[in-house]
């Protein structure tokens, strides 16, 4: 038989592309007539197929990895505005968990009495303050905070 036909029965057997298959000794295979004569020189490892060609992960792997470091972030990779990548709720949640956080340590270690924790969870709430520094230097300005006296 020839090497054509062959190949297209290897290719079936194997499951692959005829373009694939790779015969090593064409003397052993004219001998093959059937289906079971091209399985036994599949298993004798005359007829093969090549390995199909990937594409190769080691870059995007690398990249991944400087992503990870933090790296790549640049004004040129960026795709959307700041507030896209970060919106405006988020970056609002993020400020008023610290502050309110911030607002129960003072209370709970009684450096401010409650009346004032109120009164400032309302002016947080209402988004006077833009951080922590700003909330304490407030209260320290306005000599809110109850100093314990040393002994």
């Amino acid at each position: 038989m020839g090497a054509r036909s062959i190949k297209r029965m290897a290719a079936d057997i194997l499951k692959a592309g005829v373009s694939r298959i790779k015969i090593k000794d064409t003397k052993q295979t004219e001998e093959a007539i059937t289906r079971n004569d091209v399985k036994n020189l599949v298993r004798k490892g005359i007829v093969y197929k090549i390995q199909k060609k990937g594409t190769s992960k080691f870059h995007s792997k690398t990249i991944k990895k400087q992503k990870k470091k933090g790296r790549r972030k640049g004004e040129g990779s960026r795709k959307g505005k700041a507030k896209a990548r970060t919106p405006k709720k988020e970056q609002w949640i993020k400020t008023i968990r610290a502050l309110r956080k911030l607002l129960k340590e003072l209370k709970e270690s009684k450096k401010i009495d409650n009346k004032t924790y109120t009164k400032f969870y309302m002016r947080v709430k209402g988004g006077e303050f833009r951080n922590k520094k700003h909330l304490l230097g407030y209260l320290k300005d306005h000599e809110l905070l109850i100093e314990k006296e040393k002994k």
